[in-house]
């Protein structure tokens, strides 16, 4: 049975973990640090540690997650 609640959410089956993929794809690294102004994309950036670091800051995680939004709109 589908979960009708996430029918219109365009995160639903998103792991940050792609997210961040895409994003790093369509930017890079460099680019992607200067957009978000965020350490974890400007200072030797690698998936895990960005990921950590999301993980662990609502607030830079929603940057990353409404950029995300933004580009598939």
């Amino acid at each position: 049975m589908k979960d009708e609640s996430q029918v219109n959410n365009p995160l639903h089956g998103k792991t940050l973990e792609m997210i961040v993929q895409f994003l790093v794809d369509y930017y890079g690294w460099e680019q992607l640090g200067i957009n978000l102004k965020m350490n974890c994309f400007i200072n030797n950036p690698s998936m895990k540690s960005s990921l950590k670091f999301l993980r662990r800051t609502p607030w830079a995680r929603k940057k990353v997650e409404d950029l995300y939004l933004y580009l598939i709109d």
